[in-house]
């Protein structure tokens, strides 16, 4: 498979799986982010989540899915698994990913994103704060895994695929927009501590 036919894909489940999703959990009070699992042999879906923090504060997109990954009566092997995510995952996804096996990861949008576009700074904020890190400055291909954005994915793609990825990718991002109005709207009246 070509990287911009698994970009398309990965686009196609964010729509398709994860925004509905993500819509419910806006309208409960938990933020924009959520992460889906599939198998790499097929690209069949395994599981989608969204965030849930208004339940525990560490249930991000990322965490809560492993958590409804380990808990599912029969677990493929990670190592035979794609990890996407809505966006680039925070410290501590980060490490839940790696904790859980996973050998890959790809994300839509940026940690500059969650900061600039979903006035969400903390994945940022943390990674300055705690480990001095600049934005970007982890290792994105390390011993435990290899992770990139989707629009890497589509770069090499030909004018007709990237200008459909590009309505898609529009799409997906006017979605976003329009949850992260909600949610900031309603963060004040939600527990959670870092909203």
């Amino acid at each position: 498979m070509m990287q911009c036919e698994l970009a398309e894909h990965l686009l196609t489940v964010i729509e398709k799986e994860i925004l509905p999703l993500t819509e419910k959990g806006v309208a409960t009070g938990n933020k924009v982010f959520g992460a889906a699992i599939l198998r790499k042999a097929d690209l069949s879906l395994v599981l989608a989540e969204t965030n849930n923090e208004t339940e525990n504060p560490l249930w991000h997109g990322e965490v809560h899915t492993l958590k409804r990954f380990f808990e599912m009566a029969e677990t493929p092997d990670t190592r035979d698994l794609i990890f996407l995510s809505t966006h680039e995952p925070c410290s501590m996804c980060l490490s839940a990913i790696t904790w859980a096996g996973f050998d890959n990861f790809y994300y839509f949008f940026t940690h500059e994103d969650s900061r600039d576009a979903f006035s969400i700074p903390h994945d940022l904020r943390i990674l300055k704060e705690v480990f001095r890190l600049d934005p970007g400055g982890y290792a994105r291909e390390n011993a435990f895994w290899k992770s990139a954005s989707i629009a890497a994915l589509a770069q090499d793609a030909d004018p007709d695929t990237k200008m459909r990825l590009a309505a898609q990718d529009a799409r997906i991002r006017a979605h976003y927009n329009r949850l992260s109005e909600a949610y900031q709207a309603g963060k004040d009246n939600n527990a959670i501590p870092l909203n």
